[in-house]
């Protein structure tokens, strides 16, 4: 069967000059993938028997990329492109790079030592798909298969474990028997890979439209060095009448119900990542606070706190930035406040959660909180659902009224407080807290003539 795809006007530029010049040129890998499945790439790689001088001298604007492993980044209309010429990997020594790498004028040598059959498929205009290792049929079966041995491509490079993992789940693919029992095989490789390989992998995977994939990456054995607190979730039963999954399901449950979410739909990626890990570990502790009440069932008190606590841990050794795990953290800490009101009313109790995560990042919790419904036992979801809304239509009223959420929205600042009396120093923080949290509680007592005299008294009471 011929197969004919339509180049972007730049791409097919950049393969003209090079064929012009007397060398080979074609489009290569993901983007030839995603095309041949309707999607539309993201990248478009070019695969080339010139060598990387001879590109830089065709073309004006290059960046040196990679230039020791024959990549150009060539800029065509402001837009960019990798440029690779064909090539040999040398031995692996560290299971994710190659000592040396030897060019080749041979499109087949530089298939050939390519992760799978899906991604190993080339393409131009003159010639037209190029598919040495039938990696088109595997495209309409939905198959994932390494190309060649796939002991051999693992052992190359350990990434390319996750890889498969992460490309079953963005393509809703399986993996080939073969494949995956060396994935197995090869999984204690990954130890060599670093934390910012994996995350990226883990990232994509979970913003994938299967992230029940990484059920299969701990039945695989994938999780184990990175990620060993999932098996323990998955070996977890909740024993209650609240869940009908183990804990490490319930996670994947919620992740897919956050994903239909309009909140996480509209959010950019970076928002839509810490979501996604906010997800994926706010019930990470649960299997370390499970104890049992005397009618055999379980419950996990402490577990949004303590589950705080882990994923610190856990986004640390992931190599995520300060910002994003602090957030995160935040979250998971209180994804469960809903269910701690026991009588306080829902506004005061909506204003504290405001003040502890900000207010810009409310909607984000109630994400969190109705994505965590989904995933529970059903007979309970409408009465959770519920109990959201009004937590919701309390956080409208408050920001309409323009209620105090946060010490920069207290009506009294540490200067008032030095004017009235107070020294300069760690009494005065606590004050401005304590008078926070009788706003939080009280919103009318934010008023400068109130604060000011809660404080006073305040004071003179610790003097006495």
């Amino acid at each position: 069967m011929e197969f004919r795809l339509t180049l972007p006007d730049n791409v097919a530029k950049l393969i003209a000059v090079l064929e012009k010049a007397g060398y080979e040129a074609y489009a290569v890998g993901g983007c030839v993938r995603d095309a041949l499945l309707g999607r539309v790439p993201q990248d478009w790689d070019i695969t080339t028997s010139a060598t990387p001088e001879q590109v830089k001298a065709l073309f004006r604007h290059t960046v040196d990329t990679g230039i020791a492993h024959g990549t150009v980044t060539v800029l065509l209309n402001r837009q960019g492109f990798e440029v690779t010429t064909y090539r040999i990997d040398g031995k692996y020594e560290d299971c994710r790079h190659p000592k040396e790498v030897t060019f080749t004028r041979s499109l087949s040598e530089d298939l050939k030592r390519r992760d799978f059959t899906v991604n190993a498929m080339a393409y131009n205009e003159k010639t037209g798909l190029v598919d040495l290792f039938g990696g088109c049929e595997d495209l309409q079966k939905g198959v994932i298969r390494a190309v060649g041995d796939p002991s051999e491509r693992f052992r190359e490079d350990a990434l390319r474990i996750f890889r498969a993992i992460r490309f079953a789940a963005q393509l809703g693919f399986t993996i080939e028997a073969e494949t995956e029992r060396a994935m197995q095989a090869f999984a204690e490789n990954l130890q060599a890979v670093s934390a910012e390989r994996i995350r990226e992998e883990l990232t994509k995977l979970l913003g994938s439209d299967h992230p029940e994939e990484l059920i299969r990456a701990s039945e695989t054995g994938l999780t184990a060095y990175w990620l060993p607190e999932m098996d323990v979730m998955l070996a977890t039963a909740q024993e209650n009448i609240h869940h009908i999954y183990d804990v490490g399901r319930h996670t994947v449950a919620g992740i897919r119900a956050l994903h239909a979410s309009a909140v996480y739909q509209n959010a950019d990626r970076h928002t839509r990542t810490v979501l996604d890990y906010t997800m994926l570990l706010h019930d990470c502790a649960k299997p370390q606070c499970k104890t049992y009440y005397e009618d055999g069932s379980a419950h996990f008190k402490g577990h949004g706190k303590a589950s705080a606590k882990l994923a610190h841990t856990i986004l640390r050794r992931l190599k995520f930035d300060n910002e994003t795990i602090d957030l995160a953290v935040k979250l998971i800490a209180n994804h469960d406040s809903r269910l701690k009101l026991k009588g306080r009313a829902i506004d005061h109790a909506v204003r504290c959660d405001m003040y502890k995560i900000g207010a810009e990042n409310i909607a984000l919790l109630y994400a969190i909180q109705r994505a965590d419904a989904y995933a529970q036992a059903p007979e309970y979801l409408e009465g959770s659902l519920l109990m959201i809304g009004e937590m919701e239509e309390a956080c409208r009223e408050i920001l309409a009224k323009g209620q105090c959420v946060s010490l920069k929205t207290l009506a009294v600042k540490g200067a008032d407080l030095i004017a009235a009396g107070y020294e300069p120093g760690p009494q005065l923080g606590e004050t401005l807290e304590a008078l926070l949290e009788d706003v939080l509680e009280f919103p009318e007592h934010n008023t400068k003539e109130y604060l000011l005299a809660a404080a006073a008294k305040r004071r003179d009471g610790q003097q006495a």
